[in-house]
């Protein structure tokens, strides 16, 4: 149940014929982990906290560094040098009090990754490397849990949501991450943040863009991304999306699958 000031703080989702009072319960009752709280996890948890989902979980085991304010709008100044999740928990609980958050400051693994997901509704990854993204996106399938994910560039990003747990409308499996990116690109050929920089508003869209899609996954209105990569161009303000289907020969779900557990993720 909402009460009074809920229900005034949430009016303008209220109103919404595709949200209403059962949408906002629905976000109430919520609980999503955010991995990583860097460029795209800051406009996640403040759109989500902002959104009225009742528990937040924020996954990193990273320090607030002055380079990241120019992209990290969840920090400031005088967060610098501190754990990034408190800071991060700090924000929200200034943001909405009604939120409850959940900090986890550590690193992801094959050692935790289950234990950590399997406490949450939703998967919400906006991790920097190719190496996290496939262990979050096998261990969702493990542990039958929807995942957004983002990733963004020096100029570009791209974001899908997978379920590949589940079958389609055909009967036929979702598709997996690794139908869409069957191998990760070769090391050193995708450079750092740091080295090759990035435009500071870009992550501020694709982390309020994995928000929207959170949202639309738990009150349940719309077409969502599965099966579908929502590519965004900074240089030309460009938005395309590429289908992508289920691939029968990959490793997680397909007719032959090799990947039975995260135990290749480990070392």
């Amino acid at each position: 149940m909402l009460d009074a000031n809920e229900l005034e703080r949430y009016a303008r989702h209220i109103v919404l014929r595709e949200v209403g009072g059962p949408g906002q319960a629905k976000l109430k009752a919520a609980r999503v982990l955010v991995i990583g709280a860097g460029g795209l996890g800051a406009p996640v948890l403040l759109y989500l906290a902002a959104a009225g989902v009742g528990t937040l979980g924020v996954v990193d085991d990273d320090t607030v560094s002055l380079s990241n304010l120019q992209r990290q709008v969840i920090f400031g100044t005088k967060d610098v040098g501190e754990p990034k999740v408190e800071r991060a928990a700090s924000a929200v609980a200034g943001l909405n009090p009604h939120v409850s958050v959940k900090t986890h400051s550590l690193r992801l693994d094959a050692a935790n990754a289950l234990d950590l997901i399997k406490d949450y509704d939703v998967i919400a990854d906006g991790s920097d490397n190719f190496a996290t993204r496939y262990l979050v996106s096998d261990a969702c399938y493990f542990a039958k849990k929807p995942l957004v994910t983002a990733a963004v560039g020096t100029f570009d990003g791209s974001l899908t949501s997978i379920r590949a747990h589940e079958k389609s409308a055909s009967n036929t499996p979702n598709p997996t991450y690794r139908c869409l990116f069957p191998e990760p690109p070769p090391p050193g050929t995708v450079p750092a943040c740091a080295e090759a920089g990035i435009l500071g508003a870009l992550p501020g869209v694709l982390g309020s863009l994995m928000a929207l899609e959170v949202i639309r996954e738990i009150v349940g209105f719309g077409e969502g991304l599965i099966g579908r990569l929502l590519m965004v161009d900074a240089r030309s303000m460009r938005f395309e999306t590429l289908n992508y289907a289920w691939d029968p020969n990959n490793p997680l779900n397909g007719i032959k699958p090799t990947i039975k557990d995260l135990s290749q993720h480990r070392g």
